[in-house]
């Protein structure tokens, strides 16, 4: 899991790639971030969009514990997770449109650290099986900060905004998790990808409306 930035930075690339190319050829914005942020949900089979679905609907239920994990391993998808993800997508979208290819290579990795500080020791798994017991507690805190405080340092490159829409991302993913470990007694795979998701969002909002002030 301390790998997962450099591949959250990879995707960014990629999908950055896709939206720069798209205004090249003369797209408005609008589409382009479709494409870039369509290129991402591509490259990762949309992997953290289905966990962000699950976990929505798990946290959704209103049910004790182990019945919002059985919600969420069924695979199906309900009405707070279909709300969740058009939403969520939505905003990522937007707000990629008024902030660019870079902002979107930004959010990528932002999102991966958030995923990364997740794992970081006295987070427990909410289950003894599965993605979450695997890597739950892998991570050293120490290894954590260090992470995030790179990420804070290189987001300087896009501005005065980027430490704050990186912290702002990291903020996001850390309120999703502790909600979730309150709620469900720890991470899962879809927690994960869930965090990944709603710290992009985050960080791409904050980028967003710099550029729009």
């Amino acid at each position: 899991m301390v790998w997962a930035p450099l591949v959250g930075l990879l995707l960014g690339l990629a999908g950055a790639a896709a939206m720069a190319a798209s205004e090249s050829a003369g797209h408005p914005p609008l589409l382009a971030a479709v494409l870039g942020v369509a290129a991402l949900a591509l490259l990762t089979r949309g992997l953290h969009l289905d966990g962000l679905a699950d976990t929505a609907d798990g946290l959704g239920t209103g049910r004790p514990a182990p019945d919002a994990l059985a919600v969420m391993r069924t695979g199906d998808v309900g009405p707070f997770g279909v709300v969740t993800l058009v939403l969520t997508l939505v905003v990522q979208v937007a707000a990629a449109a008024q902030a660019g290819p870079l902002a979107l290579l930004a959010a990528a990795a932002v999102g991966r650290v958030a995923m990364t500080v997740a794992c970081r020791r006295g987070v427990p798994a909410a289950r003894a099986d599965g993605l979450g017991a695997l890597v739950a507690s892998s991570v050293r805190p120490l290894h954590a900060a260090l992470l995030a405080i790179v990420a804070l340092g290189a987001a300087a490159t896009l501005g005065w905004v980027g430490p704050p829409a990186v912290a702002g991302g990291l903020l996001a993913g850390e309120v999703l998790l502790r909600r979730c470990v309150r709620r469900l007694g720890g991470i899962t795979g879809d927690v994960l990808g869930a965090v990944c998701e709603i710290a992009m969002a985050a960080t791409l909002v904050v980028l967003a409306a710099d550029l729009a002030g």
